[in-house]
């Protein structure tokens, strides 16, 4: 199993991945709506400081293998959708927006990339994400199975479902975080 994220300060999560590169395929599978639709979520980013963010998640449609949605997950198993706005863009090695706008205080992730020989080092950071050890596991165990998904695609490997993954990893962040 890939290394689990971590806390690196209150409300604030971060995961790394070496990928497969080169640098401008994995900042394709993070710019390109069909493309971060196989691993995360379509739809469009307007990649300048500003631009709009607007993601549709089909989490069923990430894998080829068909599982139910679990019971907490089903009023939004087919309608999640998330906008945000970019605050920080730097091809190919930088974009942030924010996530989740409409909140109080929307949070904010951000996707850096660096070139590591043939390799890519994917490292997401995820902040304002509040005081709640829940909403730490949840995300990271998000970030983390979603990563894994990305991690398939780019090696050619039929991904796990989403869901199934997701509860497991979920619930051993609970546990690393307390």
């Amino acid at each position: 199993m890939a290394s689990f994220g971590t806390l690196v300060e209150p409300g604030t999560v971060r995961l790394e991945r070496t990928l497969p590169g080169p640098v401008d395929r994995i900042w394709a599978y993070l710019t390109e709506p069909e493309k971060r639709a196989r691993w995360l979520a379509g739809g469009e980013i307007q990649l300048h400081v500003g631009g709009r963010v607007d993601l549709w998640f089909k989490h069923a449609d990430l894998s080829p293998i068909g599982v139910p949605t679990p019971e907490r997950f089903a009023a939004s198993a087919d309608d999640a959708s998330l906008r945000g706005s970019v605050t920080a863009c730097d091809p190919p090695h930088l974009l942030a927006f924010t996530w989740g706008e409409g909140e109080a205080r929307p949070s904010e992730v951000t996707f850096e990339l660096e070139a590591v020989g043939e390799q890519v080092r994917l490292t997401i950071t995820h902040r304002r994400l509040g005081d709640q050890r829940s909403v730490w596991a949840n995300v990271s165990g998000g970030w983390h199975t979603h990563l894994a998904i990305l991690e398939d695609r780019l090696h050619g490997r039929v991904p796990q479902p989403f869901f199934a993954a997701f509860e497991r990893i979920e619930a051993r962040y609970g546990e690393l975080l307390g």
